[in-house]
């Protein structure tokens, strides 16, 4: 046996000591003793690895909690639209055929009254056509005259004269638009207004297909917001909107209104359901075409679970919180969305009032992590 240079006292081999192989002194019983106690001590329980057993203790410094409420909560539906003119109180006109733009009587921007000449257009084509239509419906006529005095003679069979009848009932029916093509050689405002839109030129060839003048009440517009069909399902006629410009609340206050109708079909474009407003109050003159951001009322839950904002984690199409236990533990929690306001979201499943949730740092947090309260 080795002796140390410092006081001669024994040097011993730990490990072969622990193992048995040599004689063991005292003092090396001691050593060997507290060797095992040490490694012991370090090794960890159940069969985990000394890294799993640090990832499932992991302290969260600078995380804050707060309790979720029940308290009531005013539930909303947000979206965009845009300002329309409502039916009724809106027209778009254009030629009744081919033609060509003879006069134009106002521009765009001007006030019209109902009944006001608009844009004339060349007549003869209109006059040539009902003049025609007048004589066929002579000539049907005297035919159908003839066939029901034969019928009645027993010289032509009855289907004679329904034939007869038909023809003369078309005759009539194309008499009527020709009539109608003929009147709408001038355009007259069907509805007291201003002219919102104009592309009519003078002297320029058109047809029935080519709008050409808007004409529109402005004190009666609408704002058609596009919503999802759950939001929609939730939307009543009669609930208060509140309206702001732009694409957010951020913009400026443009007054209140009443969801007026809901619509019945999702558009096939833009697979959303278009809820008419009408605006009662604006703050300022709308424009038709122009974005609005509105905000339903859609109901009150007198005992909503509320949680602040901050403590909503987004995972997928979904939300999580984390749950704090008694032991201060997180625990995550997969959590229904209903409805928001500037600072808190409503839980309308997966956590109760009174939990404890994880708000500032949820981000930075894993299940089953320690939460170690920051201070504020």
């Amino acid at each position: 046996m080795r002796r140390s240079r410092v006081g001669r006292l024994p040097l011993v081999d730990v490990p072969q000591l622990a193992a048995g192989r040599r004689a063991v002194s005292p003092l090396a019983a001691v050593l060997v003793g507290v060797w095992q106690l040490a490694a012991g001590s370090c090794a960890p329980s159940g069969g985990e690895t000394e890294s799993e057993a640090r990832a499932n203790v992991q302290a969260v410094v600078g995380a804050r909690t707060a309790v979720a409420a029940v308290a009531p909560f005013e539930r909303t539906v947000s979206a965009l639209g845009v300002v329309a003119p409502r039916p009724g109180r809106y027209a778009d006109l254009g030629a009744p055929g081919p033609t060509r733009v003879t006069s134009i009587h106002v521009v765009a921007g001007q006030a019209v009254r109902a009944g006001d000449a608009l844009i004339e257009f060349d007549r003869g084509p209109f006059d040539a056509a009902a003049r025609s239509a007048e004589a066929a419906v002579t000539v049907a006529r005297n035919a159908h005259d003839r066939a029901v005095r034969l019928a009645a003679a027993g010289i032509l069979p009855r289907k004679d004269v329904d034939q007869a009848a038909a023809d003369l009932a078309q005759a009539e029916a194309t008499l009527v638009s020709a009539q109608r093509a003929q009147a709408l050689a001038t355009l007259h405002a069907p509805v007291a207004g201003v002219v919102t839109r104009m592309t009519a030129v003078l002297g320029a060839n058109v047809d029935a297909a080519q709008p050409l003048i808007e004409v529109a009440d402005l004190s009666a517009l609408d704002v058609v917001l596009d919503l999802t069909p759950a939001d929609a399902a939730r939307v009543r006629p009669g609930q208060r909107v509140a309206f702001w410009s732009g694409a957010s609340a951020a913009g400026d206050s443009l007054g209140t209104g009443v969801v007026g109708e809901v619509g019945a079909a999702v558009d096939s474009a833009t697979r959303a359901i278009h809820v008419r407003v009408r605006v009662g109050r604006a703050g300022r003159a709308l424009k038709i075409g122009e974005t609005i951001f509105g905000r339903i009322a859609a109901g009150v839950d007198l005992r909503a679970v509320m949680v602040p904002l901050e403590a909503l984690v987004p995972e997928g199409e979904r939300f999580k919180v984390f749950v704090v236990d008694s032991a201060g533990i997180a625990h995550a929690r997969e959590v229904t969305v209903g409805g928001r306001s500037e600072t808190a979201a409503e839980i309308t499943s997966g956590l109760v009032g009174g939990e404890t949730v994880v708000t500032y740092g949820a981000y930075g947090v894993s299940d089953s992590a320690r939460i170690v309260p920051a201070k504020p």
